[in-house]
């Protein structure tokens, strides 16, 4: 399992702040950008490339996804 306690944890823009369906992204030190659910956040975390977390958040600000 990743090591994600000490991390700093940005919450999404897109989340808006009323509680609802919410992510946190932490980039690690070691290359990669992990992401978890904000309402579970002993959870799992998703691990990406910096290039694939790019490609898909360059997608979202397009409004491709």
């Amino acid at each position: 399992m990743e090591h994600i306690s000490g991390l700093s944890w940005r919450t999404s823009s897109y989340s808006g702040g009323n509680g609802g369906a919410c992510v946190e992204v932490a980039a690690r030190t070691s290359g990669g950008v992990l992401v978890r659910d904000t309402r579970d956040r002993q959870g799992p975390a998703l691990r990406f490339t910096v290039g694939a977390w790019k490609r898909f958040a360059d997608r979202v600000r397009s409004g491709a996804c």
